[in-house]
């Protein structure tokens, strides 16, 4: 019979697990992306392995990433996250190992006798007879386990996998917030590329309409033009100095919003000059990827990952239903005398399991398993919305992607005919053939097209980057610090 139970001990401290399986639900989203004109499907080829070395490619670029990703305060916020998180997940998991405590003790105590006639107390160390005081020492060291749990029902495992779950889902948190810096630095890069380029149209529009001024001026002296054509003149040319001085204040601002992002001062030199020339440095991913990459989306491995701890807490609180049973020994050595504190007879130990069940909650335990299955059925309609979101914001970026090159033409197209008539119609005016309103329609038409084409080409570029961050996955930005983490003891 004792062959037998020492046979099933390793079982019963292996234990049982209540928690629902893990599996991952069915995706929610379709699982390919929307086809036709607008998303200019490619291939169904799963997505390839990319960095954001891949995609933006400007080494200036590359250079402010890698700062932001050492100094970000974010960034540094979420490794204390990780850290944090680790750490509980280690706390809890000790749980499931038995708790060994040492400790040593000595005692001296006296204890006084009566006097026999000589009127005086003897202090001497050890048995002076009937009459002295008497002392004793003790000594004792003790090897102890306090109130183990066997964790028959797998409730201290489940809190355990619930406490890893945590854990790894904050590492995904960390990620997605490196993929967000990534891209939030990328567009802020291009912001100042579009802006900069801005400030020179609204530098070039203002030197034009210093010269269209000097000219009406001129003509108005010489009695050949009128005083309103003067004034509309100045107009052009007000408006376009408050536009140079609105784009010189969002450039200092757009500087203070990447030293923001990248957490120190960082070299002007690292910025770009033109959109023309940063648009190019972020490349285009392909399309038509297969939907499930969205799978390794940060966010969306969190939400995966908060669903199993959810699944954990139900195992626990299930088996919180059940007797907790409890394990507490001692084995001690005992001696009046150090000498012979480890002889054999100064031995002593003590074993003894208890039992703990609660007999009247108000239905508090059964109330808790039906909140932890509520939180997961939540949990699971909040991963299942997460990739439909991402699904959404693909799907909006690769529709963008479809259609801005055709803008971008017409735009640009648009933008050369508006410079070509600007040209033949202040030409027209200096040879007294039309008039000055019509001179001063095409200013305006070519200034509001500049700008339109800037702002077009910046859409572009950001619609790359927005690409980039919402299919997620880069792999330059998965790894951690930290190591591998120990694996929870299984079933």
């Amino acid at each position: 019979m004792n062959a037998r139970l020492t046979a099933l001990l390793p079982l019963l401290l292996a234990g049982c697990s209540m928690a629902p399986e893990d599996v991952r639900p069915p995706s929610p989203v379709p699982a390919s992306w929307p086809v036709g004109d607008a998303y200019l499907r490619q291939s169904e080829a799963s997505l390839p392995v990319v960095s954001y070395r891949d995609v933006f490619v400007d080494p200036r670029l590359q250079t402010l990433i890698g700062q932001a990703l050492v100094n970000n305060r974010d960034l540094r916020i979420a490794a204390a996250n990780i850290v944090a998180a680790r750490a509980q997940y280690r706390i809890q998991r000790s749980e499931l190992f038995p708790q060994v405590d040492a400790s040593a003790s000595y005692t001296r105590s006296r204890s006084a006798g009566q006097s026999s006639g000589s009127g005086t107390d003897d202090e001497s160390s050890g048995d002076q007879g009937g009459s002295g005081a008497r002392t004793s020492d003790r000594f004792g060291a003790d090897l102890g386990v306090t109130s183990f749990e066997l964790d028959l029902f797998g409730r201290i495992r489940s809190l355990t996998r619930a406490q890893q779950n945590q854990y790894f889902a904050t590492e995904a948190a960390a990620r997605a917030t490196r993929l967000t810096l990534v891209a939030d630095i990328a567009d802020a890069w291009l912001v100042y590329a579009a802006d900069t380029s801005l400030l020179r149209i609204a530098e070039q529009t203002a030197t034009s309409a210093e010269r269209s001024v000097t000219l009406t001026r001129a003509r108005l002296r010489g009695g050949v033009a009128p005083r309103t054509d003067l004034r509309q003149a100045e107009q052009i040319l007000t408006a376009a100095q408050a536009d140079v001085a609105e784009q010189r204040t969002q450039l200092a601002q757009d500087v203070n919003a990447l030293q923001l992002l990248i957490g120190a001062p960082f070299d002007r030199a690292l910025l770009p000059e033109t959109i023309e020339q940063a648009a190019p440095a972020v490349r285009a991913l392909p399309a038509g990827v297969d939907s499930g990459v969205l799978l390794r989306r940060p966010d969306v491995v969190q939400a995966e990952y908060q669903l199993r701890a959810a699944n954990a807490e139900i195992g626990a609180a299930r088996a919180a239903l059940f007797p907790r049973i409890s394990l507490t020994a001692v084995l001690g050595l005992a001696s009046n005398a150090l000498g012979s504190l480890f002889d054999n007879g100064a031995f002593t130990y003590s074993a003894g399991p208890s039992v703990a069940y609660p007999i009247f909650q108000a239905g508090a335990a059964r109330a808790n398993v039906r909140l932890t299955e509520a939180q997961r059925e939540g949990l699971l309609a909040e991963y299942e919305r997460t990739i439909q979101v991402a699904f959404r914001e693909v799907s909006d970026a690769l529709a963008r992607q479809g259609t801005i090159g055709e803008q971008l033409r017409a735009t640009e197209a648009q933008t050369a005919a508006a410079e070509d008539t600007f040209t033949l119609t202040e030409a027209r005016y200096r040879g007294g053939i039309d008039t000055f309103l019509a001179s001063l329609d095409a200013q305006r038409s070519l200034y509001q097209s500049q700008r339109t084409l800037v702002q077009t080409r910046l859409v572009a570029a950001s619609n790359r980057v927005t690409l980039y961050r919402t299919l997620g996955g880069d792999t330059l930005l998965e790894a951690t610090e930290q190591g591998p983490i120990p694996a929870t003891p299984a079933d």
